[in-house]
């Protein structure tokens, strides 16, 4: 990982291996543009124009110094229009342009000077934060690595070096190197992350960060009630687990913010199988918990003045003659009872023990994070999670989180008239409704277990995967760790008011 240094340098002035600068959609010059292009004596514009560019995202251009101005090499990068350059613009554009540093030993950049509106923490953070997040690569299963190893320092250019901008700075590598994290839990295979080894591996955090822990045991999920997380995971050889963290860093005896993820290591489809295409990304299923587990982590090193819990239910949904059947009746951990009519609508099901036991608890709020429906999909795309929850106020500042730190979310609505499709004639509800608004139903059915507690449900099955995109290769995400650890922060910098009940 490089180090990131902000500079009070201008472009002309920064010595570096290559020197990155913004060009809008125009094209119009971008900070730096113009007076590294008359240090060189050359229309940089011009130039630009000249190869078929107008500044959009993504395009770039490299042009030799020769000597005339300390760095070695400019890269000129499009950023879109003028008007609509923020610090998401930046984190784009810098993660865009993160896989073009891996032969440079060092690199300047000016793209944080690019952010209208921006305050110079945000901006630069938005640089330090694309730059990490862009070039994310896992190569842990493959015999030959990439031998370049990107540059060594990055220095941030035309920000004050004062404390707030050193602590943007800061905490985009802390929340990145969660992000990076969070990533390689989701890649690695389901055989090499099973619900044992995943709850070694908050162990590990747990001790390395300073958090506690506790991990449930399938005895001790027995005797607990846990009767969703043990139906699930039945028919597989690895037994689930349930893994609760927690973090001490507000006043004594205030509430907790309770995190809960979904943790399927391996989603089948159970005795509803899935075909084999569907299952192929299906370590992906385990995204939440790792999320949630990720986000701990960054909240730890970053010393919020929160309380904050993890719960994260863990298990693998496999077939077998021990698996669940579709018209099995489970006990959940607050009692309530479940009819399985489809065992692929499994998330749902871990789900309502953790937000049980969330609620125990008695925390503010509680966030559940979940690759839970393919309708989410269907309703706002791959790169859009969607928002439910019983807390307006609470659903605002999850969005305004999300918004801030460009992992973009949308509220869906709980409609009420919906939960009587979730009407069991043998148990308290079923765990599917009719084929459309689905994603609404399967709200719906987690409401069930969280009563009056303040609650957001956010559904990442579209997010927490890529083909590639601005901020990374294919593969797992990261979304939401930062949307969390910014809700989680905003709340310790601003509690919410009670709620009436």
């Amino acid at each position: 990982m490089p180090t990131f240094t902000p500079s009070t340098l201008s472009a002309k002035e920064a010595k570096a291996d290559l020197l990155v600068l913004p060009v809008y959609e125009g094209p119009e010059a971008g900070p730096g543009v113009k007076e590294v292009g008359k240090a060189l004596s050359a229309d940089l514009l011009a130039a630009f124009t000249d190869n078929g560019l107008k500044g959009e995202m993504g395009e770039s251009l490299t042009v030799p110094t020769l000597g005339r101005i300390p760095s070695h090499t400019v890269l000129l990068v499009g950023v879109g229009k003028k008007s609509e350059a923020n610090a998401g613009v930046v984190r784009r554009a810098s993660g865009r342009t993160a896989g073009k540093f891996s032969k440079y030993g060092t690199v300047a950049t000016t793209l944080g000077l690019a952010a209208r509106g921006a305050s110079t923490e945000d901006a630069a953070r938005a640089v330090v934060e694309g730059t990490l997040l862009g070039s994310y690569r896992f190569d842990r299963y493959k015999t030959e690595k990439d031998k370049d190893e990107g540059p060594k320092e990055v220095l941030v250019l035309g920000h004050s070096v004062d404390r707030k901008v050193e602590r943007g700075v800061q905490a985009a590598v802390v929340v990145a190197g969660a992000v990076a994290w969070a990533r390689d839990l989701v890649n690695t295979p389901s055989a090499d992350a099973v619900p044992e080894i995943m709850a070694d591996h908050a162990k590990a955090l747990a001790k390395e960060v300073g958090l506690k822990v506790k991990v449930w045991t399938p005895a001790e999920l027995e005797k607990g009630h846990f009767g969703g997380v043990l139906g699930v995971g039945k028919g597989s050889a690895h037994p689930p687990r349930v893994v609760e963290l927690a973090y001490q860093g507000g006043r004594a005896g205030a509430a907790p913010i309770v995190l809960v993820g979904k943790g399927i290591t391996f989603d089948s489809g159970g005795l509803s199988i899935k075909d084999a295409k569907n299952m192929e990304t299906m370590k992906m299923d385990k995204g939440g918990a790792s999320a949630m587990l990720a986000s701990m982590r960054a909240i730890a090193e970053l010393e919020v003045k929160a309380n904050v819990v993890a719960i994260l239910p863990l298990a693998e949904n496999m077939p077998s003659g021990s698996a669940q059947r579709p018209g099995d009746v489970i006990k959940h951990r607050n009692g309530k009872t479940s009819e399985v009519l489809n065992t692929d609508a499994e998330g749902r099901l871990i789900l309502a023990d953790a937000l049980s036991l969330a609620v125990e608890k008695k925390p503010a709020a509680i966030i559940d994070a979940a690759t839970l429906t393919g309708a989410c999909v269907v309703a706002l795309g791959e790169d859009v999670s969607g928002a439910f929850g019983n807390d307006r106020a609470l659903v605002r500042e999850v969005l305004a989180a999300g918004d801030a730190v460009g992992e973009p979310c949308w509220e869906l609505p709980l409609f009420k008239d919906y939960r009587r499709q979730l009407d069991s004639p043998v148990a308290d509800i079923k765990n599917i409704g009719k084929p459309y608004g689905g994603a609404i139903t399967a709200a719906l059915f987690l409401k069930e277990f969280v009563g009056d507690t303040p609650w957001v449900h956010i559904d990442i099955a579209g997010p927490a995967w890529t083909d590639g995109n601005d901020l990374g290769p294919k593969g797992a995400t990261g979304v939401p760790v930062r949307t969390v650890v910014r809700f989680v922060q905003d709340r310790a910098v601003r509690p919410a008011r009670s709620r009436p009940r």
